[in-house]
């Protein structure tokens, strides 16, 4: 489901997820029968959320290999941004500011550290969300191969072991930036697979969408300034 606004995403949200309020909202369509995760991205030891339809480098898939448990979902969401990599990415490695392009972030802190690997923040979401704020550490913040990655470790929230990983690649044209964003996550008691799922790519879709707007409009202010 593609949301377009806030007011759009907490009216699906809040019928959908957790609560299972009764809905006036439309059953989700059943999701696309896509082609099996791509062999080449899979390893012994997990398992990839992408598939053999995503045209995703080798050398960028192996970064969105997650270890999934029996009571845990992965996916993923691929975005297509017409800026340079160079834009989007001096947007999304700053662990310290989410909420540059995260609008559902109200504010976040830095507890530990200086931007580096093992440093911890604390993020405040948007009332309306089944969540109040959570406690994140960086895990990955690779400036060459454009790869962040964070890990939920605390909060008051329903999203326990949430990791997410962000790859940014240029495009085949190479006129722009591929940016693939996975993540594997428990399933709350009382919710499905589906259900979660849904939950979770949604919020990232919103989040890359909102990406995508900031880098093409910084790329743009900067061709006019040169």
């Amino acid at each position: 489901m593609l949301v377009q606004t806030r007011d759009e995403y907490h009216a699906t949200t809040s019928t959908i997820f957790i609560f299972r309020f009764e809905s006036t909202i439309p059953p989700p369509q059943p999701p696309p029968i896509l082609p099996p995760p791509c062999s080449a991205t899979n390893n012994p030891n997990g398992r990839s959320p992408l598939t053999c339809a995503t045209p995703v480098p080798e050398a960028v898939a192996r970064y969105h290999n997650h270890v999934v448990g029996p009571n845990q979902c992965c996916s993923a969401v691929v975005q297509q941004i017409a800026a340079p990599v160079s834009n989007v990415w001096s947007v999304v490695r700053r662990f310290d500011n989410p909420q540059a392009y995260k609008h559902f972030v109200k504010s976040c802190h830095v507890l530990v550290g200086e931007g580096d690997v093992g440093t911890l923040r604390e993020v405040h979401v948007i009332s309306g969300l089944p969540a109040a704020n959570s406690t994140e550490r960086l895990e990955i913040l690779d400036d060459e191969r454009h790869v962040i990655s964070f890990s939920v470790v605390g909060g008051d929230h329903r999203l326990a072991n949430y990791r997410s990983v962000t790859t940014l690649h240029a495009s085949p044209t190479g006129n722009g930036t591929v940016v693939v964003e996975s993540y594997v996550v428990d399933i709350p008691p009382g919710n499905t697979k589906d259900d979660t799922s849904v939950f979770v790519d949604t919020i990232v879709r919103c989040n890359l969408q909102s990406l995508a707007q900031i880098a093409e409009n910084l790329a743009g202010r900067n061709r006019s300034s040169s």
